[in-house]
């Protein structure tokens, strides 16, 4: 896809992340059964609801701006989706396997941390100053994600995936 403006770069971006979310919704629910730790299931389903939310937003701020989303196929998340599989399927349950859904997931995170970022600051620059706080909502949910998934990983799921081995 030819991007010549700024705004076909948001419209870009912005569609990107749509697809990335929507691709999310379907693998969160496969990572909470992954998961072994009851504590990393529930955070898996609680960032789907807050995925949700997110496509939601997403679609505000399309309605705000009067634009059209491009159908596209965000092949980055694409890829940490199928990451996350080969996790599943490579990796015995348990604390080890754990470990890697963490790590696959704070990958997830940063992506997303890394596009709203973008998009924000793309946002200022064209002066789109009632979609800028939808999209820095999310810029603070998904960083808040980031967090808690180090704090699952610190306070004893990778210690317990080294104890495993």
């Amino acid at each position: 896809m030819a991007v010549n403006t700024i705004e076909e770069l948001f419209i870009h971006e912005l569609s990107d992340i749509h697809s990335a979310e929507r691709q999310l919704t379907k693998a969160l629910p496969r990572l909470a059964k992954a998961a072994h730790s009851d504590k990393l299931a529930s955070a898996f389903e609680t960032h789907l609801g807050e995925t949700e939310g997110q496509i939601e937003r997403i679609d505000q701020v399309v309605e705000l701006l009067g634009i059209k989303l491009k159908r596209i196929k965000c092949a980055a998340m694409e890829g940490l989706v199928e990451e996350g599989k080969d996790v599943i399927e490579d990796i015995e349950k348990g604390p080890l396997r754990d470990a890697a859904l963490i790590g696959g997931a704070q990958k997830v995170e940063h992506y997303e941390i890394a596009a709203y970022g973008t998009l924000a600051a793309l946002a200022k620059q064209l002066g789109y100053k009632d979609a800028l706080p939808l999209i820095l909502e999310t810029l603070k949910e998904e960083k808040a994600t980031d967090e808690k998934l180090t704090v699952l990983a610190e306070s004893g799921g990778n210690q317990k995936a080294a104890a495993a081995a």
